[in-house]
């Protein structure tokens, strides 16, 4: 018999620069999903702060990893910018229940903007890793566009596809936002039903929200959990928060067993 794994997907307001805050404020969010007994945690990508600020990141992934022990949960921290010598990464990480760090996934596909200041993994293969959830891969924001990412993790064994995201309703061009100024949102409420279709799949999403209760802006939010037959699970609006999903893993054909 399938398993069942609840897990939660923390859209976060990131505050610019404040890494402290966002890190607290994150704690908090995996603290309220240990306590509804999640299986899993999931936040978005550059959660903590973006390229600036980024030499003290093993201090923020040794903190998760003791988090992930203390409260028994498995936890994907977003994104973590690292500097190594003069090159800045872009790095998710796979935290066991345990503390322990089961894989981790080097951005890929760079979006416009980061090209100057990040370097990508260029031709590393994507590769699937066993955790306490069954077979997993991880990919991160723009890399969601490149459907032979999701083909090479499957091929490698992987039922559940986690993406840390920071997308917004900007990233459009000028001339797609005068077509469409939800253009980007379409983008990912397509995109991400489609890949859990195309590849029998559950694709877990975690990107970035805007200010619980402050104005619209281009926040494009639509964090979820996608699975064949049923589509977007939990999806959420264009605000912080949590969302909290239960899934069959019998939906995938009864292939996502823990190991």
């Amino acid at each position: 018999m399938a398993p069942t794994y609840k897990i939660a997907v923390i859209q976060l307001h990131p505050k610019p620069l404040a890494v402290e805050d966002n890190h607290s404020k994150a704690v908090e969010f995996i603290r309220e999903a240990a306590s509804q007994s999640c299986d899993l945690a999931v936040l978005p990508e550059y959660h903590l702060t973006s390229f600036p600020l980024c030499s003290q990141y093993q201090k923020y992934l040794n903190a998760y990893c003791s988090l992930a022990a203390e409260l028994n949960i498995n936890i994907v921290p977003g994104t973590i910018v690292e500097t190594h010598d003069t090159l800045l990464t872009n790095v998710a990480y796979f935290i066991s229940n345990t503390g322990a760090i089961l894989g981790q996934y080097q951005k890929k596909n760079l979006w416009h903007p980061e090209r100057p200041h990040l370097t990508s993994s260029a031709h590393e293969p994507h590769v699937a890793f066993d955790t306490p959830l069954g077979k997993v891969g991880m990919l991160i924001c723009w890399d969601l566009a490149f459907p032979e990412a999701f083909r090479e993790l499957i091929a490698g064994g992987a039922k559940m596809i986690i993406i840390p995201t920071f997308w917004s309703l900007a990233d459009c061009t000028e001339k797609g936002l005068a077509y469409n100024a939800q253009s980007e949102a379409l983008f990912l409420e397509s995109t991400l039903v489609a890949r859990c279709f195309e590849n029998t799949c559950m694709v877990v999403f975690a990107n970035a929200g805007g200010k619980k209760g402050g104005k619209k802006g281009s926040w494009a939010g639509l964090s979820q959990v996608a699975v064949p037959f049923k589509g977007a699970l939990g999806k959420m609006g264009d605000e912080e928060g949590m969302s909290v999903v239960e899934v069959d893993m019998q939906i995938l054909g009864g292939c996502g067993g823990g190991v």
